[in-house]
């Protein structure tokens, strides 16, 4: 028995028509969802069936669940990168486990009201984190598109861009795959500019379907998916992954996917929001919503789950009003990984890794980056140095240098305080400090205080500040005791009555 938020959401199903939009929409979903489902599991370096098996539950049974009523969730080019250093370093056995003490995570999250906080991670670390990810993406894609072996490391991969022009230029199937993979690209491109009538087939399920067709016709000799059937890939971890979970690294690599997972889908939420008129987002039902869904594919030995706006947007603009064709668009998904497996198998990779190049493109927010840098150059620099600095080391330590400078610029946007010299008569001088007195801004209170005369009578007043932090205290009664030279009167110090006393002469 489903609970009455659930129910209330299929209401509209009762209007003329609503099902059958519905139903419609789930078709168009399927189409955007089935190439980005096998292009993201090869990316990851994981079977292909993983990334559909993450789809079918996406909308089986997050459908399901309250939280978002029109977004879409399953495997997303935004954890790709992550999954791949993370079946890399700890095998795919583990990839189950550390999805699944994900999902719990994400479950607990939800349940102690967390949803609403995720929303209050800057905004430039989340883009900056997305144009890393893209970035790395775009790198690891572009040997994928050749089907070279890439680099582990971001700047590796840059490296090596000029040796593997070079080599897929003196190599026959090489420049064939690339060229595959390039065309795939341009069709994505040149897709939203044809008419309307064409434009009903999703752009990513059309080109994959030429790249195919043009393969497959022209018998090239290029790579193609490996299928190994959807039960034989499904492979639950066992009690040695699930053991592992306690170790730094395993559980590092946990918060990064719960941190990642968690806030592109509750980003996703707010976007899918502003695209419709329906019932808004819960975003602490909706983390338990996503929670339960990566923990039924961490138990399927699947890829992990978000909320994907590629999807979301397209089942909005397809006219959905219920939960039902996302629901709906999850049964088409398991019937094709059912009854059609073997059509995986003719799909080439590089048109895969086109189809993620452009993905890769697509995260990264360049239309908004000249804006930003005029009008908040700051938070520009928290986008940038976090895009940077995942490319450099890896997704975990990249966003968490991108949150550290966030809290930094934060802090320093907050800490504003004034330094006013006046004189009275007789030659006393009276410094007043006014606003937040941190330690960011010691240096430039100092050099005002240093400057000042040794051989005059001092007084600083403090009354007028809202905040003095311990550093900042402790420096200024430093300052008063150490600065006028012997036979000068001893710089006094006024405070308000929640400061710390003056210091002794």
């Amino acid at each position: 028995m489903l609970p009455p938020s659930v129910l209330s959401s299929f209401r509209p199903l009762r209007e003329p028509g609503v099902l059958r939009q519905d139903l419609l929409a789930s078709l168009v979903v399927f189409l955007v969802a089935l190439p980005l489902c096998v292009g993201v599991a090869v990316a990851s370096g994981v079977p292909a069936e993983l990334g559909l098996v993450t789809g079918i539950v996406g909308g089986l049974i997050v459908g399901f669940l309250p939280g978002s009523a029109l977004q879409v969730s399953g495997p997303a080019a935004g954890l790709t990168v992550l999954v791949f250093e993370a079946v890399r370093e700890f095998g795919l056995g583990m990839l189950g486990a550390i999805v699944l003490l994900t999902g719990a995570l994400q479950i607990v999250l939800g349940l102690l009201r967390c949803g609403r906080w995720f929303r209050a991670i800057s905004v430039s670390v989340v883009h900056g984190m997305l144009a890393g990810i893209g970035l790395v993406l775009i790198l690891g894609q572009l040997y994928g598109m050749t089907g070279a072996a890439q680099p582990l490391s971001g700047l590796g991969k840059i490296a090596g861009l000029p040796g593997l022009v070079a080599d897929t230029l003196s190599d026959p199937t090489a420049l064939t795959a690339a060229g595959i993979g390039l065309g795939t690209i341009a069709v994505l491109v040149l897709w939203p500019k044809l008419p309307a009538s064409v434009r009903r087939v999703p752009a990513p399920l059309a080109a994959v379907a030429l790249a195919t067709a043009v393969t497959a016709g022209l018998q090239l000799d290029v790579a193609n998916v490996t299928v190994k059937g959807l039960v034989q890939a499904i492979q639950p971890p066992g009690l040695g992954d699930l053991a592992a979970l306690g170790s730094v690294a395993v559980l590092g690599t946990v918060l990064a996917f719960t941190l990642i997972a968690s806030a592109e889908s509750l980003f996703s939420a707010a976007a899918v929001d502003r695209m419709h008129h329906g019932p808004r987002t819960h975003y602490d039902k909706e983390l338990v919503a996503q929670g339960v869904g990566n923990t039924v594919c961490g138990i399927l030995g699947a890829l992990p789950m978000t909320a994907v706006i590629v999807r979301s947007s397209a089942n909005v603009q397809a006219g959905a009003k219920t939960p039902l064709s996302r629901i709906v668009h999850g049964g088409w998904l398991l019937l094709f990984a059912v009854l059609l497996p073997a059509a995986l198998g003719i799909i080439p990779l590089a048109a895969l890794a086109g189809v993620l190049v452009h993905a890769g493109f697509k995260l990264l927010p360049v239309k908004d980056i000249v804006p930003l840098l005029r009008t908040h150059r700051g938070e520009a620099l928290v986008l940038v140095t976090t895009a940077i600095a995942i490319v450099v080391t890896n997704m975990f330590e990249g966003v968490l240098i991108g949150l550290g400078l966030a809290v930094v610029k934060t802090a320093w946007d907050t800490s504003q305080a004034h330094v006013d010299v006046r004189e009275l008569t007789g030659g006393r001088l009276v410094v007043t400090l006014t606003g937040n007195a941190t330690f960011l801004r010691l240096p430039r209170i100092l050099e005002t205080l240093e400057a000042l005369p040794k051989d005059r009578p001092i007084e600083l007043d403090l009354t007028s500040v809202h905040h003095l932090d311990h550093a900042c205290r402790t420096t200024l009664e430093n300052w008063a005791i150490r600065h006028n030279d012997s036979g000068t009167e001893a710089v006094r110090m006024k405070t308000c009555p929640v400061a710390a006393p003056p210091p002794s002469a």
